[in-house]
């Protein structure tokens, strides 16, 4: 779990995944597939603040450490994931360097930050806060989501960015803010996504990007992306049940009772 910052910046190839079902069963049966590490999904999923911290212990006892997509960029969601004990945090739609540094201050204790010293989970409800506090800047992943037209033009500078650790490529969104929807668009966004993954490698930052399916991660790690979220829990949940159901009706189809 310490380790999971110097393998991402150190550019070891990790797969994870998000967890958007608010439930940690749901996060120990994923934590136990055999995921490098889990992004709870605060952002899109119907998640509340106080399961957070369930979802993080959930995955604790695991030993795979977990990471949180915060809401936006605000200082207090960062400080919430972090005191729950999350790994790191994945802040949505940075689109300028100044977001960047913002994201890094709101991660970091000073004097790297300005992040607010609490008697959260992590830091054992205050019976731990000096040995958290000694330790926290050098384990905490900080990184930012690059996903929208404005944060394509501003990759140069994002990149730049002292402490952001991860720069991830939302191919979602990316493809909606470029007008690069559909497979008649798809040279568009590859573009788009090579440009983001070479300026990152190029700054020496790691690079990462979702993959809706597990094919797609081998030809970004071709050009240098290690840090893939692949799918989530929902669309692990739907294809399984999906792909079971239509075996079994192929099997009974074959079996003349269809």
């Amino acid at each position: 779990m310490s380790e999971f910052r110097q393998k991402c910046i150190g550019k070891t190839n990790l797969v994870g995944s998000f967890a958007a079902i608010p439930h940690p069963v749901a996060v120990e049966v994923m934590a136990q597939s055999g995921l490098d590490f889990l992004c709870i999904d605060w952002e899109h999923a119907q998640i509340s603040r106080d399961r957070i911290e369930t979802m993080v212990r959930a995955a604790d006892v695991h030993r795979v450490p977990a990471m949180v997509r915060v809401p936006g960029h605000a200082p207090e969601a960062i400080q919430a994931a972090l005191d729950s004990g999350a790994q790191g945090v994945l802040i949505p739609r940075v689109s300028t360097a100044a977001q960047a540094q913002a994201a890094v201050k709101a991660s970091r204790y000073p004097p790297q930050g300005e992040r607010g010293v609490g008697p959260g989970r992590a830091a054992g409800y205050g019976y731990r806060i000096p040995e958290y506090l000694a330790g926290a800047n050098d384990r905490i992943v900080v990184a930012v989501q690059v996903e929208t037209s404005e944060a394509l033009a501003n990759i140069e500078a994002i990149a730049a960015v002292d402490g952001v650790d991860v720069i991830f490529v939302g191919p979602g969104d990316l493809s909606v803010s470029i007008d690069a929807i559909g497979p008649k668009a798809a040279d568009k966004l590859a573009e788009a996504i090579r440009r983001i993954i070479g300026v990152t490698v190029a700054h020496g930052k790691t690079s990462g990007i979702f993959c809706a399916k597990p094919q797609d991660a081998a030809q970004w790690a071709a050009i240098g992306a290690s840090f893939f979220v692949l799918a989530s829990d929902t669309m692990f949940l739907g294809a399984g049940a999906a792909a079971s159901c239509s075996a079994a009706r192929a099997e009974l189809a074959r079996d003349g009772r269809g």
